[in-house]
């Protein structure tokens, strides 16, 4: 019989552990596979680890892994499909905003030969205003200029076969845009659409700042525009220049000499500036991610597991 790997990422999510559960366990009842539940506490504060410890009681098919330290949510979604032995794996908030309901009919697509499947948002009436902004803005730009294509409302619930889950695990970066791997390593794709739950205690742990290095971190490891404009910009103010130079000589030839106002050389001198800072800042992100990638330290280390065979190569 096939076997279903579910991926749980967890951080200082005690209060909606047991929640969780007794909603996830009627699901994975309804299905004609076997499955494991894999348990990645990141670095949590409080008391998860044990909270999950407890869960495995009940069902020994829980795998808790706590890692040594908080990697962040897209390395511990990589340690879980490190660890995932199934024929397909699902990844999926533990919070409840991914309802455990939608597992079904991603199966459902997985058994109708679709080897990526996302679970798509219907709306984004849970999220404040700005946010919406910032998620619609940033989907239409990655479409824009990226090299890749993720529908809009995807993230990081949906279903991986096997054969996706080892391209992925295959691929080094240590920047890890999840989103970004899984679409990039192509398959055959479908969608499945879903309504946001409301989430089961606990308070979201991306700010709109974290939102906006997340969304960057994404656009860098799959686009290479944000470093070819400045090519673009550098042509546009030199042909203004130009312009602006063949125009003094006119102006000069006609009327004779004027005094240049100080207002408009601050202006050019002040754009020009920003203008060199701002591609010097861009380079500077992209060096940073080759510094990062050639040290090449393990992505994460597990300070504790349980139910979980040896760990694995990272």
């Amino acid at each position: 019989m096939a076997i279903l790997s579910v991926i749980l990422p967890f951080h200082n999510e005690v209060a909606g552990v047991r929640g969780l559960f007794r909603r996830l366990y009627p699901v994975l009842g309804q299905l004609d596979l076997e499955y494991e539940i894999i348990c990645i506490d990141d670095g949590s504060s409080d008391k998860t680890f044990e909270a999950l410890l407890h869960e495995r009681e009940f069902d020994q098919r829980l795998k808790i892994v706590r890692l040594a330290r908080n990697f962040g949510k897209e390395t511990a979604l990589t340690c879980g499909l490190h660890l995932a032995k199934g024929d397909a794996a699902i990844t999926m908030d533990s919070d409840l905003q991914h309802p455990p309901e939608t597992i079904l009919p991603l199966v459902q697509k997985w058994r109708e030969g679709f080897q990526m499947v996302y679970a798509v948002r219907n709306d984004r009436k849970t999220d404040g205003r700005l946010r919406r902004l910032f998620s619609l803005a940033f989907y239409r730009i990655f479409r824009t200029i990226g090299d890749i294509k993720i529908p809009e409302g995807a993230g990081d619930f949906c279903l991986l076969d096997r054969a996706v889950i080892q391209a992925v695990n295959a691929l080094p970066e240590r920047n890890r845009f999840m989103k970004g791997l899984t679409a990039w390593v192509g398959f055959r794709q479908g969608t499945v659409p879903f309504d946001v739950g409301a989430r089961e205690g606990g308070v979201t742990h991306w700010n709109f700042f974290r939102l906006v290095r997340f969304a960057f971190d994404g656009i860098s490891s799959f686009s290479t525009f944000p470093l070819r404009i400045w090519t673009w910009c550098g042509a546009v103010v030199s042909f203004c220049a130009l312009a602006y130079a063949l125009y003094l000589v006119f102006d000069t030839l006609v009327r004779g000499v004027d005094v240049p106002g100080y207002a408009s050389l601050m202006v050019g001198v002040l754009f020009l500036g920003g203008l060199q800072l701002l591609s010097l800042g861009i380079m500077g992100e992209y060096m940073a991610r080759i510094f990062i990638e050639v040290k090449a330290r393990p992505l994460y280390f597990i300070a504790e597991q349980k139910g979980v065979d040896p760990e694995p190569h990272v």
